[in-house]
């Protein structure tokens, strides 16, 4: 129970003071699904998170298929990590380099501005992001 309200703490104060790539307070990107390193719903990152899960994108079957070719299944349900399986129309926090990765290629999903942590203006500009937003922000 203490470990629980430990984790519970670190996790309100990172989802307090994270910011969006606008510079505002980080918006949830999907609760069905539930996304996020965390499957809090948010993109919230940390040292922990290897691959750096900060765009909130709307995945496509072209996009789940680029990934699919490059060795990450986003497709097949994972009950252990809590993963459903993802299917087009989907909201998740992918992978910042994937994400350009597929920009790249021409399948990269939209993505909304609002929920996707500002630690993806480390890789990706604003503006290439701003040229792939969904048009309902």
């Amino acid at each position: 129970k203490f470990v629980k309200q430990i984790y519970d703490n670190l996790m309100n104060k990172m989802k307090s003071e994270a910011c969006n790539v606008l510079g505002s307070p980080l918006k949830p990107c999907c609760f069905k699904p539930k996304t996020g390193v965390y499957r809090d719903g948010y993109c919230h990152t940390d040292s922990m998170d290897i691959g750096t899960h900060v765009v909130c994108a709307q995945v496509t079957e072209k996009f789940l298929r680029f990934s699919l070719m490059q060795g990450n299944d986003l497709l097949t349900p994972v009950p252990h990590w809590d993963f459903p399986g993802l299917k087009e129309g989907d909201m998740w926090c992918l992978c910042v380099s994937r994400w350009k990765e597929a920009e790249k290629n021409g399948v990269a999903p939209k993505v909304l501005l609002e929920s996707m942590h500002e630690k993806a203006l480390q890789f990706v500009t604003l503006q290439e992001l701003k040229e792939n937003a969904l048009d309902f922000e």
